[in-house]
């Protein structure tokens, strides 16, 4: 008989080892989607609606001052997650100049969404859709209007002297307030 001792075979703990390592990999792959969808998921509730940039519309002196609304194309830069979109419509506003400034309204109607338009001979504005109808100011014209609330009015900011700048955003349609789309 010899003095040496059977070696112990080693494969049941190199399996083990082998296996555990798989679990921990896969674990540590998972979880970066899992992190991804839980922060796409509660990434509107982090916005608010002061995030909204202000966006350059357009030169002061383009506004007529003779207090009739006029419509502008509202272009801002767009993100997704591979791509940056360069001046981009993402609506449109009327601009009106005021003694006290400039008046901006956004041109979809508060009651279902449709885009308002100016009427003709300029005296109010009409939604198509559903015939509201809304005072030059905004405001609601017609009792019957089947709209919630008046046109939405949004920041404006003159800067620079000449440049007319706006909080664009849009609001829910069919709402008693406004409540901002994120």
């Amino acid at each position: 008989m010899s003095d040496e001792t059977p070696k112990a075979d080693g494969a049941p703990r190199r399996n083990f080892l082998t296996a555990m390592g798989a679990v921990v990999a896969a674990g540590l792959a998972g979880v970066a989607p899992v992190l991804a969808g839980i922060a796409t998921l509660l990434d509107p509730l982090r916005r608010s609606s002061d995030d909204q940039p202000m966006v350059l519309v357009t030169k002061l002196a383009v506004v007529p001052d003779d207090g009739i609304p006029r419509k502008f194309t509202v272009t801002a830069d767009r993100v997704d997650a591979w791509t940056t979109y360069q001046n981009t419509p993402v609506g449109a506003v009327y601009l009106t100049r005021t003694p006290d400034g400039i008046q901006c309204l956004n041109v979809v109607c508060p009651h279902a969404g449709c885009f308002v338009n100016l009427a003709p001979g300029a005296t109010h504005f009409a939604c198509p859709c559903h015939r509201s109808q809304f005072a030059l100011d905004g405001t609601i014209a017609d009792p019957a209007s089947p709209s919630p609330r008046a046109m939405d009015e949004l920041d404006v900011e003159i800067r620079n002297g000449d440049e007319v700048w706006v909080r664009f955003q849009n609001f829910q349609p069919g709402q008693e307030h406004k409540v901002p789309i994120v």
